[in-house]
């Protein structure tokens, strides 16, 4: 289950009963940072939390600022403020991560089909498989100006892939067309980021998330080292299917975190269309793994392909692979991975499936996987930005770990 899922549940669940939610949301962040914009915590009224937006230092001040915008029924924006790491320790909410996070924090109409989280269930109701970009209007309202009739905090756009757009913002707000450019962009590119607006005689600071889907991943083999790699991936929230050729191994009641399981005869194996998932060839079976491998080979949507087994495993595959397609191996070159996982010393089932699953991780991001304590770069992304955050209103917090 994603972390947008589990808070879609937990918000029908409270809706259910009648307890009254609070959204927060990291919108901007300034150096160092646990969570990056995007990440959301859900309040009810009583206190209860589903979601995190830090490591845990700000969820009891965020908790109780958020019950507050529940009574006061508008929303607030508040800003973490630790980059003078001695007054942060001394005073602040003891971070010690030398960074600034903002966090709008909205109440929750539940009979309103535009409060954000319906927003977001759409997108993911709507597209199971392409990304998308929901900008977040955050701060700067109320500057002057236009912007105070046309613009307020917590209005958003979203922008699906098909070039289909959602809005609370109006059409006709000076802000719409720009926002929507910049949307775009930020979703051809792939690329968050933070957008600062003039608007009337003072400016707008909007959020661009891009929502990305839960990665698709098929494991061709439903043998007892299989279990342990989907229940990871499954933890993650990936959408993992499980195919193999025998009946009694692949039943749903082995793989109960799998999205799907399905029996696939090996002369079938050529007949099934291609999708674009990840791939995993576990079946310990070398004809299956062959006709598998065979299937995947003209598939340029599939991005990763890992093969179990050792390195001469794979020189024999691909032996018989040229017979057929003299450049296999120049058509696999960027895509197959064997043997398959990182370098951890893995030996156990469940060993094993932490370097499948890490290395897989480490290819979405495109990221070389080695210790972070020999990397020159940030451990995130810098967010890009056409003007700087400037840590207004800072509030004092006390880390409640």
């Amino acid at each position: 289950m994603t972390e947008l899922e589990r808070l879609l549940h937990a918000y029908d669940q409270h809706r259910a009963a009648g307890r009254a939610c609070a959204l927060a949301s990291v919108v901007d962040v300034a150096g160092s940072a646990y969570r990056r914009p995007g990440a959301r915590m859900l309040v009810t009224d009583e206190g209860q939390l589903t979601g995190a937006i830090s490591g845990g230092c700000l969820e009891g001040d965020a908790r109780r600022r958020a019950r507050r915008t529940i009574r006061q029924g508008c929303p607030a924006l508040v800003t973490y403020d630790s980059t003078d790491p001695d007054d942060d320790l001394q005073f602040g909410a003891a971070l010690g991560c030398q960074g600034i996070v903002q966090i709008l924090l909205e109440p929750l109409d539940f009979t309103d089909p535009d409060n954000p989280l319906e927003l977001l269930r759409r997108w993911a109701d709507a597209t199971a498989h392409a990304p998308a970009v929901v900008a977040t209007v955050f701060a700067g309202v109320g500057a002057g100006g236009a912007a105070e009739d046309e613009v307020q905090a917590g209005q958003r756009l979203l922008l699906l892939d098909d070039g289909t757009v959602e809005s609370t913002l109006p059409a006709t707000a000076s802000l719409y067309q720009p926002l929507l450019a910049d949307a775009r962009a930020a979703l051809a590119a792939g690329r968050p980021a933070t957008r600062h607006y003039p608007a009337g005689s003072g400016a707008v600071r909007v959020s661009l998330e891009i929502l990305r889907p839960p990665v698709r991943l098929t494991v061709y083999g439903a043998g007892n080292d299989v279990q342990p790699l989907v229940r990871l991936a499954a933890g993650l929230g990936w959408r993992v299917t499980v195919v193999d050729g025998r009946p009694a191994q692949v039943q749903p009641a082995r793989f109960p975190e799998a999205h799907a399981t399905r029996v696939l005869p090996l002369e079938k194996v050529a007949a099934q269309p291609h999708d674009g998932s990840f791939a995993l060839l576990m079946t310990h079976n070398y004809y299956y793994d062959l006709a598998v491998l065979r299937h995947l080979l003209p598939d340029t949507t599939t991005p990763y392909i890992g093969l179990l087994g050792p390195r001469k495993k794979y020189e024999r595959l691909l032996q018989d692979l040229v017979k057929d397609v003299p450049d296999a191996a120049q058509q696999l070159h960027s895509r197959l991975h064997s043997p398959i996982g990182l370098n951890l010393g893995a030996e156990t089932p469940e060993e094993i499936a932490l370097s499948i699953v890490a290395e897989i991780q480490a290819v979405l991001t495109a990221r070389p996987a080695g210790f972070l304590r020999d990397s020159p770069h940030p451990i995130h992304p810098t967010l890009h930005a056409n003007a700087p955050l400037v840590p207004e209103g800072r509030v004092e917090a006390t880390c409640e770990l």
